[in-house]
């Protein structure tokens, strides 16, 4: 493992230390979309000044397909970064931000850029960029949703010479390795929505183990926060198309369309069938990871049955 530069690792550790709006809990990854997108923008044209006109609406792309359920505002992550040192904005009447209201940022010609120093550090060392992207994916998403990310961003993470940030310096703990193996074990190699149980060559294939309440977010590796999932309903299951009720009753958001024979068999069939359970003597899963998803993750309202 190469590790950063010291500078670069007290960046990471101030990005860790990012102010964010909380209420009860819910997820608020608006910051960290807003940087991850900066950052693509700084990957293909420098520190160029981003104007808040200019990017409204890839900002409100993001934030309505990677952010909390209810709606959000772009001008709110936009202004509000400027209080964590690592963002600056100016009008044309002059430096500072007008405020988070969309009217004020448009009319005021509003417009953003990387701190310098942070800008400097960037340029000087090619692994930083890299170590903020994965920090700031690995502590907001789950990994399903990465690359898909990455791409709406505009962010080029195979391009740059990357380095993983040391555990131990920021950021969370290591994950167990051994979390994969007992969730499929525990659900017998097949998908609980579904029943897939693919194998190849004497291993399965197209299955993973998903966290109900995401590790980003103190999701425990253990089994009772583990689901086996098929690859596509893993994806669905993380981008809030499907959920569950406390009494583990497969949910579907109303908010999804699937118009052919195949979205209606494998996505809104689903909707009222009971979940998989895991073996006997194995534990289910815990109401308050279900809850959690319930809030932060599923699209509501959900279909009827």
């Amino acid at each position: 493992m190469i590790a950063l530069h010291w500078a670069a690792m007290e960046w990471i550790a101030r990005i860790a230390g990012i102010r964010r709006w909380a209420r009860g809990g819910e997820r608020a990854p608006h910051k960290p979309l807003l940087l991850l997108y900066v950052l693509g923008r700084f990957q293909r044209d420098g520190n160029v000044p981003i104007s808040f006109s200019g990017a409204e609406a890839d900002l409100r792309r993001l934030l309505k397909e990677y952010g909390p359920s209810r709606e959000t505002s772009p001008g709110y992550p936009f202004h509000h970064l400027t209080s964590d040192g690592l963002w600056l904005v100016d009008t044309a009447d002059g430096p500072g931000s007008p405020g988070s209201g969309l009217g004020l940022l448009r009319d005021g010609r509003a417009a953003g850029r990387l701190h310098p120093d942070l800008a400097r550090d960037l340029t000087e060392d090619p692994r930083l960029a890299a170590g903020i992207a994965r920090f700031l994916l690995d502590t907001n998403f789950p990994p399903s949703l990465h690359e898909e990310i990455c791409r709406m961003a505009g962010l080029d993470l195979d391009a740059l010479e990357t380095a993983p940030v040391e555990p131990a310096a920021v950021g969370p703990a290591r994950r167990d390795p051994a979390f994969r193996d007992k969730v499929l074990m525990a659900y017998e190699y097949a998908c609980a929505f579904c029943a897939y149980d693919g194998w190849l060559d004497g291993v399965a294939v197209g299955l993973d183990a998903a966290h109900v309440r995401w590790w980003a977010f103190d999701g425990p590796d253990d089994l009772a926060n583990g689901l086996c999932l098929c690859v596509i309903h893993h994806k669905l299951f993380d981008k809030g198309v499907l959920g569950m009720t406390s009494d583990r009753t497969i949910t579907v958001s109303a908010r999804f369309v699937g118009r052919s024979a195949s979205a209606r068999e494998m996505v809104l069939s689903l909707a009222g069938r009971p979940l998989r359970a895991p073996q006997p003597g194995m534990d289910a899963v815990e109401p308050g990871h279900i809850d959690w998803h319930g809030r932060q993750v599923f699209r509501t309202p959900a279909r009827g049955a």
